[in-house]
């Protein structure tokens, strides 16, 4: 063997071992640090549109089967657990579909009492303060929503964020109260008119299902833009949202 044919595989070789590494690299920082999402629904608009690119902090609630790729049984429960704060934007597992990524806001706590009455949330028999902060507009045309009165809540730790109301005395206006169990979250949707969430199928989220907090968005295009539509990007980009944090 050659010495220039010797060359040509140790280069060969090291650049086998250069992908490689990068590839353990990306499975470990998605495994336990931030992993991206993409938002497919209007559910929480006007918080999240269609089209955001989002990394989500996997290390914020601790790991769970469901941070793994592929959802292993290695384990059950939590390690390094922490609970989310009322407010925040987290990604989990439907329960009753562990395949499945859904993405809400945590509205109740373990403990808590959580119901709608009027369009008006409650939480421990408190009304949530909701007050008009104009209208909005969405440009995902499988949801139009023109001039959509939106409601600014603030919960009782600050945490203050916009809400879509679409239909007056909707579905999920007015709901039982409901108990929620120890190790367990209430979600809802920030469009309340248009969110499948814990008022209705998607009941109470165990901990275990939690993924991570929404932290920000790294990419925008609106109008039902695909991502492999590169040519489209200019005319599409939302240039305001890139590198936003999501609140």
């Amino acid at each position: 063997m050659s010495e220039q044919t010797v060359q040509k595989q140790s280069t060969l070789w090291e650049n086998v071992k250069v992908i490689i590494e990068a590839l353990l690299l990306a499975v470990v920082i998605r495994t336990l640090a931030f992993q991206p999402f993409t938002i497919p629904s209007g559910s929480m608009m006007p918080t999240l549109l269609v089209g955001d690119y989002i990394f989500v902090n996997k290390f914020a609630y601790g790991y769970s089967k469901y941070s793994l790729p592929f959802s292993p049984d290695l384990f059950s429960g939590r390690i390094f657990g922490a609970d989310p704060k009322r407010g925040d934007v987290v990604v989990f597992r439907k329960p009753s579909e562990p395949t499945v990524d859904y993405i809400k806001r945590v509205v109740g706590l373990p403990g808590d009492r959580i119901q709608v009455t009027s369009g008006v949330l409650y939480i421990n028999g408190q009304p949530v303060p909701k007050q008009p902060d104009g209208t909005f507009t969405s440009d995902y045309k499988r949801d139009p929503g023109t001039d959509v009165p939106v409601f600014r809540e603030t919960f009782d730790n600050g945490v203050t964020f916009d809400t879509l109301d679409q239909v007056p005395d909707g579905e999920g206006d007015n709901t039982r109260e409901f108990l929620v169990p120890a190790g367990h979250f209430f979600m809802m949707g920030d469009n309340r008119d248009n969110s499948r969430d814990s008022r209705f199928d998607v009941g109470f989220v165990p901990a275990e299902n939690l993924i991570g907090r929404a932290s920000f968005i790294t990419f925008s295009i609106g109008n039902d833009t695909s991502f492999a539509e590169v040519w489209k990007w200019p005319a599409n980009m939302r240039w305001n949202r890139l590198f936003k944090a999501v609140e």
